[in-house]
């Protein structure tokens, strides 16, 4: 399994979970609906800040990955 594949695993996991957690979250909140709302929505937010993130290290993980097979054919064809 490639480090991409990897990454690309977890960025679904993470998204998964945090559904999952946001879900929980509903049924057992003890705050009135108003209140929860707000705090999922700032949840939501740390979260969509965070799999941005995990994105953009999966795309510099990947690019590296593609830069270091390439050199890797390009040298097995000079040799």
């Amino acid at each position: 399994m490639s480090s991409a594949d990897t990454a690309t695993g977890f960025v679904i996991g993470f998204a998964v979970g945090a559904a999952v957690g946001l879900a929980i979250g509903f049924l057992y909140a003890p705050q009135p609906g108003e209140e929860t709302r707000e705090m999922l929505k700032e949840k939501a937010e740390v979260v969509r800040g965070k799999a941005a993130e995990v994105a953009g290290k999966v795309k510099e993980t990947a690019a590296a990955a593609k830069q270091k097979a390439q050199e890797r054919l390009g040298g097995e064809a000079a040799g």
